[in-house]
């Protein structure tokens, strides 16, 4: 009799360490595999649940709901009721704003991304601006420069500077801008 009882005590202690250790297994992969979501997957699951609060690395925070997200950029119109679209590349997104509540949607795989548009990259929406002659607003740390983007190269893009209402015609001036140096890009 003092047998059983010793077994079914050593049988419930294996037990417990078993479930423990399947425990610390589970833990230890949702660890790893949140690990693995980069700010793009986060912003991808923010996105599903509705506006997206960024905060962008100079600061100013911006409320979007995005149409877009490419492999280093994402697109949406601002909620403030500007009629715009803002075109942020990843890089200057300092900070995803989010209530407490919407924070486990962030952390779940957002849906299988499939299409061109998560494989573009931002100098390529970039250079398709530049091609339909759209005019827009860079919006830089210091300032924005408004105009048409002429060229856009590895790293910096050409902006001909002028009138909103003048046109590519006139420009007063070419700024080159750095890429890394772009917050957003305003399109009306």
């Amino acid at each position: 009799m003092r047998w059983d009882s010793l077994f079914d005590d050593l049988e419930g202690q294996l037990e417990r360490e078993l479930a423990a250790e399947g425990e610390e297994l589970r833990a230890e992969e949702e660890r790893l595999r949140i690990g693995r979501l980069a700010l793009r997957d986060r912003i991808r699951g923010a996105a599903e649940h509705g506006p997206v609060r960024l905060r962008l690395v100079a600061g100013e925070p911006v409320t979007l709901e995005i149409t877009a997200i490419g492999r280093d950029w994402l697109s949406g119109e601002p909620v403030d009721g500007r009629r715009c679209g803002l075109l942020v590349p990843l890089p200057a997104v300092a900070a995803l704003l989010l209530a407490p509540e919407q924070v486990p949607g962030t952390l779940a795989p957002a849906g299988e991304e499939a299409g061109l548009t998560a494989r573009l990259g931002f100098p390529f929406v970039l250079r398709d601006l530049a091609r339909r002659r759209v005019p827009v607003e860079v919006r830089l740390a210091g300032g924005t420069v408004a105009g048409t983007i002429d060229r856009v190269a590895r790293d910096t893009v050409d902006v001909a500077v002028h009138e909103p209402d003048a046109g590519r015609c006139s420009p007063r001036r070419v700024e080159i801008v750095a890429l890394s140096a772009v917050l957003a890009v305003r399109v009306p």
